[in-house]
């Protein structure tokens, strides 16, 4: 793992780069219409409807899936990892941080309406909670989602290349499952989704380069700094625990029996050195 990191250059994320600047010059300048948020939405009305249709007629499967777009549940479920990788978490929390900048940021820069706030509530399904605000563009849960995918496929590469097709391949359709998940539960427009996911894994490149560099978080596999991670991961259970007793879905029993996990041999782990 330590390796597939290392070879991680920043020039992968160049194309995506590339997309992007496209993708923002084509609706600021050079699309026709009274402003940007008019001509984005507009030009994909179409799509979110045919697309929340399809996927909303699975709506616990869409409403579990975009779960594991919350960094929360993300890190919950792969806890386990801070134990047997401390090298991804490095990665994953130096990523994570840049993402929540980033996100937060081109949200308030663009203040799309979210399709609650532009379309009639009762023309497409909305699965679980109602958003409304003016923070659709990007999909947070999509950049989170790619972040994981990204730094999950370089962490685990496999060495022979057709492996690597396919793994990258599956992989990555994972990701485009989970992420198109938030058009199925009416949150988001498939665009949103889209670059999202683009910056994700842009974030994760960037991360993974910046973490291979700056090496803040080496102190993560040092056990004395366990009580640190056994307080975060107390905190990661009451939290999933609160969001059980809200709403009661499988995939938060399957973050709270990992945290449990991570826990337990953590730990046990520290009480052994000491």
């Amino acid at each position: 793992m330590t390796t597939n990191f290392i070879n991680v250059k920043l020039w992968f994320s160049i194309p995506s780069l590339f997309f992007l600047l496209l993708f923002f010059f084509y609706f600021l300048f050079v699309s026709e219409g009274d402003n940007f948020i008019n001509q984005y939405i507009s030009s994909q009305k179409d799509l979110f409807f045919y697309l929340n249709g399809k996927l909303s007629e699975y709506p616990n499967l869409q409403l579990n899936f975009t779960q594991l777009g919350d960094i929360l549940i993300s890190f919950s479920l792969l806890s386990i990892l801070t134990l047997y990788a401390p090298k991804f978490f490095e990665a994953f929390f130096t990523s994570a941080t840049l993402s929540l900048i980033v996100s937060a940021s081109l949200k308030k820069i663009f203040s799309v309406p979210r399709p609650a706030a532009i379309f009639d509530n009762d023309s497409f399904v909305i699965i679980g909670r109602t958003l409304s605000g003016d923070t659709s563009l990007p999909s947070g849960h999509s950049i989170a989602t790619f972040l994981v995918i990204t730094l999950l496929s370089f962490a685990f590469m496999p060495k022979k290349n057709i492996n690597r097709i396919f793994w990258l391949f599956f992989m990555f359709t994972i990701g485009l499952v989970v992420a198109f998940s938030r058009v199925g539960v009416g949150a988001h427009y498939p665009f949103d989704v889209i670059i999202g996911s683009i910056i994700g894994y842009t974030v994760a490149i960037i991360g993974i380069v910046m973490n291979n560099k700056i090496k803040w978080l080496r102190w993560i596999k040092n056990k004395k700094y366990y009580p640190i991670l056994i307080l975060l991961l107390v905190t990661c259970t009451l939290l999933i625990i609160k969001k059980l007793l809200n709403t009661n879905l499988i995939i938060f029993y399957f973050s709270l029996l990992t945290l449990i996990v991570t826990l337990y041999l953590i730990i046990n782990s520290y009480v052994k050195k000491n």
